[in-house]
């Protein structure tokens, strides 16, 4: 049996020693191969042969030592001289080649651990040859030990000196995908190693993908150095998988989780309310303290920590403190516990005084103040409310900041008190007299006062002429002429005003006030001015598509429609424009004129066409008087005219030869002139004359 091999300078250096320059000289059986073997030697070819066995085993080596071309059959070294046949030979070199495994490059196969030291680890993976992969690659697992499996990539079966070539890293990397989804969806433990910090965390090695372990799931405590976990190998579970950006989240936390749920059922099971156990201050925030009570944590809430009330949860207690808690409550289904601390000592009012009623005068301290109150410490424990309504006699609330401070030692009356449910009410405002007790005196109806303005509302003004007495100025109180649409209008908060008492109301302690009252009623002698049809100046204030707002003398406002604001070029009147106006209308007991400008021009232009008309009508009295004259003139010719026709008919009869054509001319063109003149009525006499006219020429 031959096989063909390559021999590096190790191997032949170690041949080389096992035989003898003397040997080399023996006579050896030739081997026959059906292939040369090809020998790298870095030294002379002369390999001497060592008898380490009691049988002989000779070689012959054929060939030039020189150029190293050496026909030599290893098999034979230190074995005895077998022969076999052909087919014995084969049906053995298949049977070892069954043993070796098929193994490709580029695989993932799986190994085992045969020897480790310091630097590199040992692999069989069923090859010809083992592979060497570094140490460094198994850092994630220093219990690493022979006769583990591990798998690995081979990522040569030879290189350049037939060693074959494994990395576990890379085959981690190749099915770490897969290997971290099992995980997650199994909720199996793997391991990983804490390469380095980063923010909010630790980076862990898990399967050779870089995993993040947030600060909040290293432990069940909270952890204030991440450095002291960098460099170790810790157990985990994968919480959360981002495909898309190939982010895997771990939690440590979870393990502890699991393990102290099972802690928390046994313990929880065995709590009793009113059960006083000792636990550690595991944890301080604004609102409380977490007590570990070995292996579950309780809350003591931050009014349960003192009878008295504090800022914060440190004033009473610091961290790792080991403290007496009582419970005062669990929920075995939420597996929540509630602790007391101050429920371990006598509460404040039960060694309140006795002897303190409803009336009594009492000395505290503000602790706390919010916009409806304020709350005083009688004695610590011991806690009552003074209202913001009790500070003041006033009627215009403020906030309780207004008149105190925390910290303030302050006086005051106990308006109510209940030992049972443990509430006590003060006020301070009762330690000063009340204003309203003698108001009617102090101000009576329609006397005169100066108040401050302190807050408006759509009707009216809210005033205050002192300390807890509070007034009303109606809207309608405020002018005698001017329309107010919002008291903003005419003052300002905080600005004095002149007021008048109207009406005063100790019952329900309000004042009735005026302001226009302190001047007479101008509308009397409005009354006498703006008289009906009576035209003044006026100043346009406002338009809108009702009207326009006219300022008139004396500042009184009056009121125009829309129809009594044209202009007689066109157009209506506009802000600020200045115009005669004539009053329409007015009302004295609704303080309202009605004006119109439209009214003046439409006036004037119906006087002159009245005028126009009158003139027109007498002038055609006139022509009617003159033409009836004419008339008569006319029918007194007519009668004359036919006289002198008739005459004139004789005479032409008399005297047929001669004829006086000149004469006759000249008296028809007179008659014709004069029967020109008369009007429509003497024409049928004009044709009468015509046809008499007509009749003589004919005769003639």
């Amino acid at each position: 049996m031959s096989e063909e091999m390559n021999v590096n300078p190790e191997a032949q250096a170690e041949n080389a020693e096992q035989v003898t320059q003397e040997e080399q000289t023996e006579q050896v059986e030739q081997v026959e191969q059906t292939e040369p073997t090809h020998v790298e030697q870095t030294e002379p070819a002369n390999v001497e042969q060592v008898e380490e066995k009691p049988t002989q085993t000779t070689v012959k080596i054929k060939g030039d030592a020189t150029t190293g071309n050496i026909d030599f059959d290893w098999d034979a070294v230190g074995k005895k001289k077998t022969t076999l046949n052909a087919d014995v030979a084969k049906s053995l070199e298949e049977a070892y080649e069954r043993t070796l495994s098929q193994i490709g490059d580029q695989e993932v196969v799986e190994g085992t651990v045969v020897a480790k030291n310091n630097r590199e680890v040992v692999i069989n993976i069923g090859f010809k040859s083992d592979g060497i992969v570094p140490v460094a690659e198994f850092r994630y697992n220093p219990e690493l030990k022979p006769g583990d499996k591990v798998e690995v990539y081979v990522e040569s079966k030879e290189d350049s000196h037939g060693q074959l070539l494994l990395s576990h890293k890379k085959a981690r990397i190749l099915k770490s995908w897969d290997r971290v989804n099992q995980a997650h969806e199994t909720q199996e433990i793997i391991t990983g190693y804490v390469k380095s910090r980063t923010k909010g965390g630790l980076i862990v090695d898990v399967f050779g993908l870089e995993a993040f372990l947030p600060g909040s799931q290293i432990d069940v405590k909270p952890i204030r150095d991440y450095d002291m976990y960098v460099d170790k190998t810790m157990e985990f579970k994968v919480v959360k998988i981002n495909h898309e950006y190939k982010n895997v989240v771990v939690s440590h936390k979870a393990l502890i989780e699991d393990e102290i749920e099972a802690q928390k059922s046994e313990i929880i099971a065995k709590l009793e309310k009113g059960q006083v156990l000792e636990g550690v201050v595991k944890n301080i925030t604004s609102y409380g303290v977490f007590i570990d009570l070995g292996g579950v944590d309780g809350l003591i809430h931050i009014t349960d920590l003192s009878w008295g009330r504090i800022n914060h949860p440190e004033e009473i207690v610091k961290l790792d403190d080991k403290i007496n808690v009582v419970i005062l409550d669990f929920d075995e289904g939420k597996k929540r516990i509630a602790l007391g601390l101050k429920q371990l000592t006598p509460h404040p009012w039960d060694s309140l005084d006795t002897n303190l009623n409803v009336s009594d005068k009492i000395n505290g301290k503000v602790v706390v103040i919010a916009d409806y109150g304020a709350f005083i410490e009688v004695i610590p424990g011991v806690e009552g409310l003074i209202h913001v309504s009790e500070m003041s006699w006033s009627q215009h609330l403020r906030t309780a900041q207004d008149f105190l401070k925390i910290g303030q030692e302050v006086e005051a009356m106990i308006l109510t008190l209940d030992r049972e449910e443990r509430k006590m009410s003060l006020g301070i405002k009762q330690l000063i007299p009340d204003p309203w007790a003698a108001i009617a005196e102090k101000y009576p109806v329609n006397s005169k006062h100066t108040a401050t303005v302190r807050n408006f509302t759509n009707f009216g003004i809210f005033v205050e002429l002192e300390e807890g007495v509070d007034g009303l100025i109606h809207i309608s109180d405020l002018s005698w002429s001017k329309k107010i649409k919002h008291p903003a209008e005419f003052t300002k908060v905080g600005e004095k005003i002149d007021v008048v008492v109207l009406e005063v109301d100790v019952e329900n302690r309000r004042l009735s006030l005026g302001h226009k009252q302190l001047e007479e009623n101008p509308w009397d002698v409005f009354e006498t001015v703006f008289t009906i049809d009576s035209v003044h100046k006026g100043t346009v204030l406002s338009a809108n598509d009702k009207g326009a707002v006219v300022v008139l003398p004396y500042g009184v406002e009056a009121f125009a429609p829309m129809r009594h604001i044209q202009k007689e070029e066109g157009g209506t009147a506009k802000q600020d424009e200045v115009l005669d106006f004539k009053v329409i209308e007015f009302n004295k007991e609704s303080k309202k004129i009605i004006v119109s400008h439209t009214n003046i021009f439409k006036e004037e232009q119906a006087n002159e066409r009245a005028k126009a008309e009158g003139e027109a009508k007498s002038a055609e009295n006139e022509q009617k008087q003159v033409m009836k004259k004419l008339n008569e003139n006319v029918e007194k010719s007519t009668l004359g005219d036919i006289e002198a026709l008739s005459n004139l008919k004789n005479a032409m009869a008399k005297a047929e030869t001669k004829v006086e054509e000149p004469k006759v001319e000249v008296e028809v063109e007179t008659k014709v002139e004069v029967e020109a003149e008369p009007t429509v009525e003497a024409e049928p006499k004009a044709e009468t004359e015509t046809e008499t006219e007509s009749e003589a020429e004919k005769s003639e």
